[in-house]
């Protein structure tokens, strides 16, 4: 066939989904238009899913599978699909996650999923949605994926986790007053559980700072490390020791740097001026956080 883009299935859960598509569609022998007069769309709309420029939607993906006969699995594969409206590699992460003892997590410009309030990550993923980066639909699963995260925290015995915000994190300002204090007093209740270590890496640390990009680290039940690191458009899960021990002394050598650069930059702001800039001076006049 002219010009008939090869697909690998291995590239990621989208072109998994291209591939059993158009492995399907030419089981019955449809063109792509033909398929898209079934499914009220477009065949260009068509040739966009099995390429993987274009994430399906729920009804549509319904629509295939009883088009084609796929009983059910068009549904399976599409699942992989909506979680990665974050980065690849991430669902898995989850899922990990999920059962990990150690959980250490740095982030910057945002707060962690797992610590975000429900106003907090409604506002975000509405701005995403509002720039096209995702569809509405997306959106709901991302919502729906951050409170099963938060939801498998709450376990017996609960994880250590061990948290460091770059202070961009808390003076970023998502959506609204009203929404930032909220997610201020839920970093202090945080900072407050038995289990828990919050620390705040200022722009004060300068060159000392050993990671620049968000890094999240596991220990597993059997003491296995996992790590997962993103760029704005790549995710990497990693597996393997010779990768993953580097970046846990990273962190643990940027633990050490954030506790120096907090003793010498302690609550130098009023509690008015925290609640206009979201600055770390609130959470530390509030609740201490416990430091390394």
């Amino acid at each position: 066939m002219v010009n008939r883009r090869e697909l690998d299935p291995e590239r990621s859960p989208s072109a998994a989904f291209g591939v059993l598509l158009r492995r399907l569609r030419d089981e019955r022998g449809w063109t792509q238009d033909q398929l898209g007069e079934h499914v009220g769309c477009s065949g260009a709309h068509i040739s966009a899913l099995e390429i993987g420029r274009r994430p399906p939607t729920e009804r549509l993906v319904a629509r295939c599978d009883q088009a084609l006969g796929a009983r059910g699995r068009l549904v399976s594969q599409s699942q992989a699909i909506r979680q990665t409206a974050l980065l690849e590699g991430f669902p898995e992460y989850v899922s990990r996650e999920a059962k990990a003892v150690e959980i250490r997590l740095y982030e910057v410009g945002v707060i962690p999923g797992v610590l975000q309030t429900s106003a907090y990550v409604q506002a975000l993923t509405a701005r995403t949605v509002e720039r096209g980066a995702i569809t509405p639909e997306q959106g709901e699963e991302r919502i729906s994926l951050i409170d099963r995260r938060r939801s498998a925290l709450v376990r017996t015995p609960p994880p250590l986790v061990f948290v460091v915000l770059d202070e961009s994190c808390l003076l970023r300002p998502v959506g609204g007053p009203g929404v930032m204090e909220e997610q201020l007093e839920q970093l202090i209740e945080f900072a407050a559980l038995p289990n828990t270590v919050l620390q705040v890496a200022p722009f004060a640390m300068g060159d000392r700072r050993p990671l620049s990009l968000p890094l999240y680290l596991l220990t597993m039940e059997n003491r296995s490390l996992v790590s997962y690191a993103e760029s704005a458009q790549r995710g990497r899960l990693e597996r393997d020791p010779a990768s993953v021990v580097p970046l846990l002394t990273a962190y643990h050598q940027l633990q050490g740097a954030t506790r120096e650069s907090l003793q010498l930059s302690k609550c130098r702001k009023t509690k008015e001026k925290v609640l206009h800039f979201g600055s770390v001076s609130k959470i530390r006049s509030r609740a201490p956080m416990r430091c390394w």
